[in-house]
């Protein structure tokens, strides 16, 4: 291949040689003719033998000095900004997203060309890290139930068993399944959500009468930890919106207010309305959070306490995120450390009793 290129290269200048030698030996025969005339100077022949010696090396010196200039312009400004452009896209292609194209100042059309390329290298960039850690979450989130089925599932092999031992073993195998089954649930509806460029039209709906709903699904948990649960939901409050995209959004935050809040704790869900928006308000008095943890909730696989992290996946609240921002809808988090969290949903709302 270098040899090809540099055959091609050899000929490219030797062509232009040849036609700058032509262009100036035109040009200096066109001055001589004109002199001849104008002055009616009658040349020796030895004269003109000497003129067109000195001629012709002169002509070659220029075609050479031009030929050099042309040779060094294409290089400095075509041919070394195009091998910075290739060498940094082969870097990118072999999986080397940090490769970044240097500046080309003053270089016309190269300088845009690496601007955007540095542009699409810092987005591939960003990409990959999000997908690397994904990744590496996902198998250390998967590592975690199936190591405790193993576990369980070995002992309960031993002989000799009491009946109390192997309820024990067989409850930690079916909630370590059942935590395995729910991870890989929301992998796939964030991963569905995601990658889901059009927003299909929704339904009208009572958001009050789906709020509802999906708070007796939590009856049986607030009633186990002894929560008192207030509830105040404003009547013929209408959301044209998925369904069944918004239940993901109150399932999760009700399923959080009730995890993070210590028995004997209350929970406070309520629904209003004005003008413009419908208002879903949900508090707990629960273990709170500081700064630092409300600023990256919304990450996946993010858990702030750890101390409670068996009982979620750390994708609860990057759905919640995600089906907000397919909604155009707007959520805020405030929270303070031993006092409880209040997380704000805010729809763009149907005026009560429309049809």
């Amino acid at each position: 291949m270098k040899q090809v290129r540099w055959l091609y290269l050899l000929r490219r200048y030797l062509l232009f040689f040849a036609i700058v030698t032509f262009v100036i030996s035109c040009s200096m025969m066109l001055f001589l003719n004109t002199v001849t005339r104008a002055t009616g100077i009658e040349f020796t022949e030895e004269y003109v033998s000497d003129a067109a010696k000195a001629t012709a090396v002169n002509i070659l010196l220029l075609s050479a000095l031009l030929t050099v200039i042309d040779a060094l312009r294409r290089y400095f400004f075509v041919t070394r900004p195009v091998r910075r452009i290739v060498k940094a896209a082969e870097q990118m292609a072999s999986g080397d997203f940090s490769t970044r194209v240097p500046e080309m100042y003053g270089i016309d059309g190269f300088d845009e060309i690496a601007r955007c390329f540095n542009a699409l290298a810092e987005e591939l960039s960003g990409t990959e890290t999000l997908r690397t850690d994904f990744i590496a979450n996902v198998s250390h989130e998967l590592k975690t139930p199936l190591a405790v089925i193993q576990n369980y599932g070995t002992m309960l092999q031993k002989p000799g068993l009491s009946e109390e031992k192997r309820i024990e073993y067989a409850k930690a195998v079916t909630d370590a399944s059942r935590r395995l089954a729910s991870l890989i649930t929301n992998i796939l509806k964030l991963n569905k959500l995601e990658n889901q460029k059009i927003f299909p039209a929704g339904e009208r709906y009572d958001l009050g009468e789906q709020l509802s709903e999906c708070l007796l699904g939590f009856e049986e948990a607030w009633e186990a930890k002894n929560l008192d649960m207030e509830i105040e939901l404003a009547e013929d409050v209408c959301a044209t919106a998925d369904r069944e995209l918004l239940s993901l959004v109150w399932n999760n935050l009700f399923s959080n207010a009730i995890k993070f809040t210590d028995e004997g704790g209350k929970v406070s869900i309520t629904l209003t309305a004005d003008a413009e928006w419908a208002v879903v308000c949900v508090s707990d008095t629960g273990c709170g959070m500081s700064p630092e943890v409300g600023r990256h909730i919304f990450e996946k696989f993010y858990q702030g306490d750890s101390s409670r992290a068996t009982q979620g996946n750390g994708l609860g609240l990057a759905l919640v995120k995600r089906v907000i921002d397919l909604t155009g809808a707007e959520i805020n988090v405030t929270s303070q450390p031993g006092v409880g969290s209040t997380f704000t949903v805010r729809l763009r709302r149907e005026a009560d009793g429309e049809v």
